[in-house]
């Protein structure tokens, strides 16, 4: 029966959100990038990533608003923000969506109640 127990304890040690790349600098990191202001998308850089990239670019452009977007790929930057399905949308620094591909008007749509 210990042998079980030893299994579980040594999984509690090497686990963790990031991968077990966790270091107080990689997460002081991630805090850093999270407070700017702006609009990111979070994700691995797959093909719903991307659509929503679009989307959003889309959305800022109808608006007249910056169309700048940071696309952020890194693991331990995505779950600073506690994102844990992607691809989310962050605006000003507060996830809005996550999990989901929106469309251009629900990005719209987000952007208006958000940014006023």
């Amino acid at each position: 029966m210990s042998l079980f127990g030893k299994k579980k304890e040594e999984e509690k040690k090497t686990t963790c959100c990031c991968g077990g790349n966790c270091t107080p600098e990689t997460m002081a990191k991630a805090e850093e990038i999270k407070s700017g202001d702006g609009v990111k998308v979070l994700g691995s850089g797959c093909a719903k990533c991307n659509a929503l990239e679009s989307a959003a670019k889309d959305a800022l452009a109808e608006l007249g608003m910056d169309t700048t977007i940071d696309h952020v790929t890194d693991f331990t930057q995505i779950a600073a923000y506690g994102v844990m399905s992607t691809p989310a949308l962050v605006v000003d620094g507060k996830v809005v969506s996550f999990g989901k591909v929106l469309k251009k008007q629900e990005v719209i749509d987000i952007l208006k109640k958000v940014r006023g």
